[in-house]
């Protein structure tokens, strides 16, 4: 688990050992100024030996302002290491989300994806800092001090042993009651960056009903759940403080009981003693360094487990080795076809069952069906944005596993009704369809997707600026943009998913005819609720519960299939009733 994340260091590792390094010579230098001091002492007050107390006292300056320069080296190569360190795991985590299938973006929530984008590589990149320098220095303190205090007196020495194991059982026992805690506390921030982007996303609904006061009650709810279960691990961890202030107290005493009784006795000097107190100071801020960094590691792993997790997870569609790069036509088969969506429980639910159709290249196919008959889940096996379960589906003949991904998904063109734009001008958004596309081709896009006289009346026309998400544009304008942007892919397959409903019938009938003269060649595909949008469609086909219940013209359909004849009397029904009113 912690390889895969030590990869990511890459060009870093230099400035990552000589954070190491400097800390190495910083803690060499700290650990023996006591050493020099009890020479001060002994050799120089003592003995009034003048010339001794400037040597050594001069000695001491040197040592502690270059412990000081390796300091601030240290800690400016740390800080470079793990900024570059966390800069590198961002970019490694958003690029695998990148290669991701919808049924791996699923078993994600994106608020789940942004936490760990976000806190856990925080979390990881402080604990990295932490692990080149204070990880470096701790150990390296405690070693040199104990065996300091073994050269000056050995059975002293053993009370900083017995002390270390004492508090290393005590945060060994801590560190494994709080792993789990953290790790729930980090599930409880994915709801709440869940809850947060749901709420901004949708803020319009929330203002229009008037339930701001619920959200934010909903937003405390899951703000005082964070709080209340970091405030359980925290009740945990601080158990340690008193571990440690009991082992600081412990050490004093035993040492100046144990050091005044030798000093009578001759066997210990006041230098050597004074030394043994600074190394008592030293042993002992290296045993809270100890409990900074397991409270900092506490924290880190259970970031470490969620970001690797992610690395690691693989994605359920790539491209095949030497796939196919050119498709031929815009001709399409489903023989056999079964498909079931996968929860992050691995349950499934079955939403195409034995779909067995063929559409020919440039033929123009309309989809109706209620809700939930798999009219979108048919559509987006053909792009392979999902993998059937069984039976296959091919594009040009050949089955659409056996196509290079880019190629396929560059002549399948989509739109949905919930398309988004992005933030840019109306110039770079259509771009998205075609980086290399003329300003008179982005017109003529437009014109065929009934966008152009809108734009015209935008003060900034194509250069104007749209929000995240076409939140300044109105739905059908959004639509119309999307599409343009669709045609610019020149696809061999168009697909409308329901991408005109935000429009006028007017309008909707317009497009159409747009597309009917402007892609001749184009195999489209329209799902629509309505009859109007799909009549004139060479193939009319009727999804019901998963599967086709009935293939054929207008005329036909409506003299022999029962759900188009109801849904056709009913939007009869209400445009009667629609233009008496």
């Amino acid at each position: 688990m912690i390889r895969s994340l030590i990869s990511e260091i890459k060009e870093f590792k230099k400035p990552s050992f000589l954070a190491s390094l400097f800390m190495v010579f910083e803690v060499m230098f700290e650990i023996s100024i006591p050493f020099v001091m009890a020479s001060l002492l002994d050799q120089g007050v003592q003995q009034r030996n003048m010339n001794n107390i400037l040597f050594y006292g001069g000695l001491m300056l040197v040592c502690a302002f270059l412990s000081l320069f390796c300091g601030m080296q240290s800690a400016r190569y740390g800080a470079y290491a793990s900024a570059g360190f966390a800069k590198n795991l961002r970019r490694a985590i958003f690029k695998k989300v990148q290669t991701f299938s919808f049924e791996n973006i699923d078993q994600f929530s994106s608020g789940g994806l942004v936490t760990r984008m976000m806190t856990d590589v925080t979390n990881v990149q402080n604990a990295y800092q932490m692990v080149i320098r204070i990880c470096v220095r701790a150990p390296l303190n405690l070693i040199f001090a104990i065996v300091a205090c073994f050269m000056i007196n050995a059975e002293m020495a053993m009370i900083f042993v017995y002390v270390t194991i004492f508090l290393a059982a005590v945060l060994s026992i801590i560190m494994k009651i709080v792993y789990p805690l953290f790790t729930e506390v980090f599930e409880a921030y994915d709801n709440l960056n869940n809850s947060i982007q749901e709420n901004i996303t949708n803020m319009r609904v929330v203002k229009s009903y008037v339930k701001e006061a619920d959200e934010t009650v909903k937003f405390k709810k899951a703000s005082r759940l964070i709080y209340n279960m970091f405030m359980k691990a925290i009740r945990v961890v601080v158990l340690s403080s008193p571990a440690m202030m009991l082992s600081m107290y412990a050490s004093f005493l035993l040492i100046s009981w144990i050091g005044a009784h030798l000093i009578v006795g001759g066997q210990l000097s006041t230098g050597n003693l004074t030394s043994m107190f600074s190394y008592t100071m030293t042993i002992l801020m290296s045993l809270m360094m100890f409990m900074m960094i397991f409270v900092m590691l506490s924290i880190s792993m259970a970031s470490v487990e969620r970001i690797n997790e992610v690395l690691t997870t693989k994605a359920t569609i790539v491209s095949p080795e030497n796939g196919i790069k050119e498709v031929a036509d815009g001709s399409i088969n489903f023989e056999d076809v079964t498909f079931a969506y996968t929860d992050e429980n691995g349950d499934k639910t079955h939403v195409l069952q034995g779909i067995n159709l063929s559409i020919r290249s440039g033929e123009v196919i309309g989809i109706l069906g209620g809700t939930g008959s798999g009219k979108s889940s048919l559509v987006q096996l053909i792009p392979r944005l999902y993998d059937v379960e069984s039976g296959r589906v091919t594009v040009a003949g050949h089955d659409v596993k056996e196509y290079d991904l880019d190629s396929l998904r560059k002549q399948v063109a989509m739109v949905l009704q919930t398309n988004v734009l992005f933030s840019g001008t109306i110039k770079e958004n259509m771009r998205w369809g075609n980086k290399d596309a003329t300003d008179e081709e982005i017109i003529a896009a437009c014109k065929i997707a009934q966008a152009d006289e809108f734009i015209q009346d935008f003060k900034e026309g194509y250069d104007t600026m749209i929000e995240r998400g076409g939140s300044n544009v109105s739905g059908g304008q959004r639509q119309r943009l999307c599409i343009a942007r669709a045609l610019l892919m020149n696809p061999k397959i168009l697909i409308l998913d329901d991408s005109t409903s935000a429009v006028d019938t007017k309008t909707d009938s317009l497009i159409r005819q747009g597309l009917a003269t402007s892609l001749k060649e184009t195999t489209k595909i329209i799902i629509g609720q309505r009859i109007s949008s799909i009549q004139d469609a060479d193939r009319i086909i009727v999804m019901n519960d998963g599967q086709i219940d009935a293939i054929g013209r207008h005329e036909e359909l409506l003299a022999t299939n029962a759900i188009y004849q109801e849904v056709y009397e009913m939007q009869t029904q209400e445009k009667g009733e629609a233009d008496e009113n």
